[in-house]
């Protein structure tokens, strides 16, 4: 039950939502999802250890970046069955569109190396 909910929980944020959708999409660092949600680094870092936490993301180290990627499912079978129906959830969704179309602009490149 403990694991239940706390994948549950995990996604009972609208932000936290948003970054399983966007790394749906493709891997991203914790700048470049910090722009995309317009959110302080602290916001986003705390988001990304939850979903962490859950089972839902996980991250490695590519020399300097830190990139996260949705989980493969097999830490937890709630996350494996959230991860794949999510895939299809909110598609329609307007803020999910327009951050979907905002997302190939947002480049870790021009943001991180200022």
């Amino acid at each position: 039950m403990k694991e239940f909910i706390r994948v549950m929980k995990a996604l009972s944020d609208s932000n936290r939502v948003r970054i399983v959708k966007m790394l749906q999409k493709r891997v991203m660092c914790v700048c470049e999802i910090t722009a995309a949600l317009g959110v302080a680094q602290s916001t986003a870092s705390k988001h990304l250890k939850i979903l962490e936490d859950a089972g839902l993301i996980t991250s490695f180290k590519e020399g300097l970046w830190v990139n996260y990627v949705l989980a493969d499912g097999g830490a937890s079978p709630y996350a494996a069955s959230l991860i794949g129906n999510l895939k299809h959830w909110l598609e329609d969704d307007p803020a999910m569109t327009e951050l979907e179309i905002r997302l190939p602009r947002i480049r870790r490149e021009e943001i991180c190396c200022r």
